[in-house]
């Protein structure tokens, strides 16, 4: 069977590779040969890294176990860990960006009070 395997190692970069497995194969077979490709050698740390995390893997968005069995045709995702909390990094553009200057706040009625 043939399943796609995907790992980001970073923003904006995308190592995909079509992999052909027997039948009854598990992500962790999948992710195994995925390591050992040449060309996905300088990536080992990072793919390494990602898995040691619980669940850092799915398929087709939908995350699973090792031990999950492979149909035809999966798209198999390896997620690397956030290096940023998204709630934070959102905060902090907002902070950035000005609160009178943006969203509710653009357009104030002359002599209101700020936020409303």
């Amino acid at each position: 069977m043939i399943i796609e395997c995907l790992f980001s190692p970073g923003p904006r970069q995308l190592l995909i590779k079509r992999l052909t497995l027997p039948k009854g194969a598990r992500v962790l077979d999948a992710i195994e040969q995925f390591k050992i490709l040449p060309e996905f050698q300088a990536h080992c740390v990072a793919i390494e890294l990602a898995l040691a995390q619980k669940n850092s893997q799915g398929i087709w968005g939908r995350k699973v176990p090792l031990s999950e069995p492979l149909k035809a045709g999966d798209r198999l995702e390896i997620y690397r860990p956030l290096l940023v909390d998204p709630k934070l990094a959102r905060k902090q553009r907002f902070k950035g960006q000005g609160k009178g200057r943006t969203g509710l706040f653009a357009r104030r009625r002359v002599g209101s009070v700020a936020g409303y």
